[in-house]
């Protein structure tokens, strides 16, 4: 294995494996740290977490497990991946992990690039946009976990770390690898290791990729991972593994928990002409809707449902006042796990997911150690095959895809190569 990664998130995780496996390398995806060696096949291995919105110490803790098997299964270099609108709290998680990472490592600097111009986000002048908007205006800082209020990568990476902030900036990247190497290294030498950098294109992304040849760690959201193979793997074997991707046939369905737009407009979507089922937080926290009785209806529908909670961002605040926002977060994830539980051994052999949180907690409740990566449905979103269980998913990040995703999502996991 030559690349280690560790992903905050599992949909996250998915993206990032997708992008290393486009890109020539052989992956596969764990689900938490595993308790085996790698498969001796494997390029880059991806060790999904649940850290992202979990108290900070902790996440440090599962960061580091992830960390030491990674580096005994030989890796060279080590990839932090985050969401691309770089969600995180003021206190943490992003730079508590990267420092923690940091002094394992005994790396002296670590770069910072959330940039995804595909799914239209781009770093400019040390400012994360989500499209033409500052992430601050994109609908994200109402995100109901880890509102983003501040577009500066710098000041926002500055107050949850000890470390100075640095910054390479577009004028530099668009120079190529060299100037962005010379760049980070003088970032380092003035005291400033954590490396913010921007990009507003793939070839940015490319050309930063080529520039980390010889760092110990890189961070970001799954974009900047597209230069990573190409300059890890010199001898050029990147041929990916699993060229002929196995769909499966039979039921399908989807369950969405994210709040996003995207998510939102998808469910709207798909809801006018499929059968949809609506999960109110009211209705779970009050007992009055089961996984159960979810998954029933889903089960007995003649085509494949949609479960779902996604409320607007008012509704959204509204329940979390009334029972607390970890308290309600905790409670939902755990009636999706559920759910995909009874409908996967009910028969559903294709899973669509929105949501990292709902993503996580589903593959969680599948009891899913490894993923196989498969073709992209949408930037950011390939299809899996989950080992040991004959089932197929698509677990989807909120505001990723089109608003057709969810038909999509299905008809790339039945189909056959």
């Amino acid at each position: 294995m030559k690349l280690g990664c560790i992903g905050d998130d599992f949909t996250g995780s998915s993206d990032l494996a997708s992008m290393l496996a486009k890109n020539g390398m052989r992956v596969i995806q764990f689900t938490g740290v595993p308790q085996w060696p790698a498969p001796e096949d494997v390029d880059a291995g991806v060790v999904a977490l649940k850290t992202r919105t979990m108290p900070v110490e902790e996440a440090v803790r599962r960061s580091l497990e992830a960390l030491d098997w990674l580096l005994a299964q030989g890796c060279t270099q080590i990839f932090f991946k985050y969401c691309s609108t770089f969600d995180s709290t003021r206190e943490g998680n992003i730079g508590p992990v990267t420092e923690a990472l940091m002094e394992r490592l005994g790396a002296d600097c670590a770069i910072v690039c959330p940039a995804f111009p595909a799914t239209g986000r781009s770093v400019y002048q040390g400012h994360l946009f989500v499209g033409d908007r500052l992430l601050s205006d994109s609908g994200m800082e109402h995100h109901p976990l880890t509102p983003m209020t501040d577009p500066d990568i710098r000041r926002w990476l500055a107050g949850q770390a000890t470390r100075g902030v640095g910054h390479v900036p577009a004028a530099t990247v668009f120079r190529g690898a060299e100037a962005i190497a010379e760049a980070i290294r003088a970032e380092t030498a003035a005291v400033r290791p954590l490396v913010v950098i921007d990009a507003v294109s793939d070839a940015d992304l490319r050309a930063i990729g080529a520039a980390t040849r010889g760092l110990k760690l890189v961070t970001g959201g799954s974009g900047v991972a597209m230069g990573l193979p190409a300059m890890l793997m010199a001898d050029g074997d990147l041929d990916p593994a699993g060229a002929v991707w196995s769909g499966m046939p039979g039921q399908g369905a989807l369950i969405a928990g994210s709040a996003s737009k995207m998510t939102r407009a998808q469910i709207a979507r798909w809801s006018e002409a499929n059968p949809a089922l609506e999960i109110t937080a009211d209705a779970v926290m009050e007992g009055r809707v089961t996984p159960e009785t979810a998954a029933g209806a889903a089960l007995d529908s003649a085509s494949p449902m949609l479960v779902y909670s996604s409320a607007d961002p008012a509704s959204v605040r509204a329940a979390q006042e009334r029972y607390g926002r970890e308290t309600i977060a905790e409670r939902l994830e755990s009636f999706f796990a559920e759910t995909a539980r009874q409908l996967v051994d009910g028969g559903v052999t294709r899973l669509v997911t929105a949501g990292g949180e709902t993503s996580g907690a589903v593959v969680e409740g599948l009891g899913l150690t490894a993923l196989r990566i498969g073709p992209e449905i949408a930037p950011g979103v390939p299809a899996v095959m989950a080992e040991g269980r004959d089932v197929a998913l698509a677990l989807k990040s909120g505001n990723f895809g089109d608003v057709d995703f969810f038909a999509k999502a299905l008809s790339v996991l039945e189909a056959r190569s």
